[in-house]
């Protein structure tokens, strides 16, 4: 563990990415606003921003701009929520050369790489995020400085460590983690300590484990049970790593909220997905053509490269049955959100996925952001462009209801009433 000197040193360093705090009220003129309903957008509209809210919305006759008001012209462009990616690790590490490279991270370097990566997410227009596991409670620390104004980065709701089995998927050999019910009930109560609101717990074999079938269940349905029980009574959510059929009919009776990746999950427990209203993060785009390069680029293994293209297909199915039965999808990438994929970022190319498996484009959008919004239980506050909510906008100069790859030409970001991205005023 690093000494007072050494945080405080990291301390030192993320405040000085701090934004500046500022009350001015922003008037963002003449931008369509997307109906999130499928409605017509509000044409030639002002949403009219204060501190971190939207305090108004309406068409640009009926909106008085206050004097001294900053107006930003958004003419020709369309006005959607940020984005909300639902499956993040800001301290990505993955086997091959990534892994060797940091293997020998210390706490601080870790919190900066964290810290960075955060600002890159913003950039990429998601301004919400889910961390289902990283490490060292990092995530956490980054998440309330963040929230204190110190530090860039987007709203973070938090697993802390994903709790893992011994021989599990996560695990190292020879390592001994929770096990049975008593140990794991204890871990998620340790990680609800610490601040975490989900509880991530790996189910079933995954791609980023060499040994161990990715479809196998390898928790037990009493561990799995004992795990939920313990996060309900807490008021947190319980995230399962699945791939497995088998494990993820188990969790799904036991009142796990979301499932993770969902592999090969077949139209049987799709089903039951849909009666019992859990969630699918689908994170379709790693096991797609179109991040080839990126694990290439990161020297990924022969064994990772070889299970990660042995699930491709009938993960793509899973998603495209999930799709016909309705199942509720909120959108997750697990890479960086703004990690570059087939010309765009990890987060777009994966909502772009979705419409190619059958969504609609609305529904991709909605996905990425006021499915997100139920899922995580905050629709109060960010998911759509309503008075009372945070100022949370996006603009693109092409409407996405029409076609999600609008999202590809996203030039402003907003988030709680900041504007971090503005490429047109860049320009001029």
């Amino acid at each position: 563990m690093m000494g007072r000197l050494g945080w405080a040193w990291v301390v030192s360093a993320l405040l000085c990415l701090a934004p500046t705090v500022s009350a001015q009220t922003i008037a963002l003129v003449g931008g369509n606003v997307v109906d999130m309903e499928g409605g017509a957008p509000l044409e030639d509209a002002v949403v009219l921003v204060e501190g971190e809210r939207i305090v108004a919305i309406g068409a640009r006759s009926e909106v008085a701009i206050p004097d001294g008001a900053r107006v930003i012209d958004q003419s020709g462009h369309w006005l959607i929520p940020g984005l909300m990616n639902m499956h993040v690790h800001l301290g990505l590490i993955l086997p091959g050369k990534m892994a060797a490279r940091l293997a020998n991270e210390t706490d601080a370097a870790l919190a900066l790489r964290m810290a960075e990566a955060a600002q890159k997410v913003l950039q990429a227009g998601v301004t919400t995020i889910r961390i289902p596991g990283d490490s060292r409670h990092a995530d956490l620390a980054l998440d309330r400085s963040i929230r204190r104004g110190e530090s860039h980065g987007p709203r973070i709701h938090s697993a802390g460590e994903a709790l893992v089995i011994t021989g599990g998927h996560g695990s190292e050999p020879g390592v001994l983690y929770a096990d049975g019910p008593y140990e794991l009930i204890k871990a998620a109560r340790q990680q609800i300590s610490l601040g975490a609101n989900w509880i991530k717990i790996m189910i079933s074999g995954g791609i980023a484990t060499d040994g161990g079938g990715i479809a196998e269940a390898l928790m037990t349905p009493e561990e799995i049970e004992a795990v939920v029980d313990a996060a309900h009574r807490f008021g947190a959510k319980v995230a399962a790593h699945s791939g497995s059929p088998i494990a993820t009919k188990v969790a799904v009776e036991a009142g796990v909220d979301s499932i993770e990746h969902g592999y090969m999950l077949d139209s049987a427990v799709l089903r039951k997905m849909k009666k019992a209203g859990t969630w699918l993060v689908p994170t379709i785009v790693v096991s797609q053509p179109a991040t080839a390069p990126f694990f290439e680029r990161i020297g990924s293994p022969k064994w990772y490269l070889a299970r990660r293209e042995s699930v491709g297909k009938i993960h793509w199915g899973a998603l495209q049955t999930a799709i016909e039965e309705d199942v509720n999808i909120a959108l997750g990438t697990d890479q960086l959100p703004h990690e570059p994929n087939d010309g765009t970022t990890a987060t777009v190319r994966e909502a772009e996925y979705y419409a190619e498996a059958g969504m609609t484009h609305l529904g991709a959008l909605r996905a990425a952001t006021t499915e997100t919004a139920r899922m995580l239980g905050v629709s109060d506050e960010v998911g759509t462009l309503e008075v009372g909510k945070y100022a949370d906008i996006l603009a693109l100069p092409s409407d996405p209801t029409k076609n999600i790859s609008a999202l590809r030409e996203l030039n402003f970001v907003m988030k709680g009433g900041h504007v971090y991205r503005d490429d047109r005023a860049a320009a001029r």
